[in-house]
């Protein structure tokens, strides 16, 4: 028969295996956490780096339209023809990635 040191040595064997398991389990879930974390990140990046890019190409598009209108009355014209040219291509970009 086992002796009651070795069956001592046994339980304090296995809750610290039990600890250990528990220790694991909950490291599991927060590296899934952490990954879903990341991935929410990395869309909010995509999605900045697109906005960032939409408002530089408006920059160029005033830029452009001050370059090629002298006048205020042509300008305002020409910026409301590729604002609406521009919503177009929108469009259709959205309708791509669909």
């Amino acid at each position: 028969m086992a002796s009651s040191q070795q069956l001592a040595q046994l339980d304090r064997l296995e809750r610290q295996v039990t600890t250990l398991v528990a220790a694991y389990q909950q490291l599991r879930e927060e590296l899934a956490d952490a990954h879903t974390t990341i991935q929410q990140l990395r869309a909010d990046v995509r999605d900045r780096e697109r906005q960032l890019k939409d408002f530089q190409n408006q920059e160029n598009i005033v830029k452009l339209v001050n370059t090629i209108a002298g006048e205020p009355a042509n300008a305002n014209e020409l910026k409301l023809r590729l604002n609406e040219y521009i919503r177009e291509i929108d469009k259709c970009l959205a309708y791509l990635r669909e």
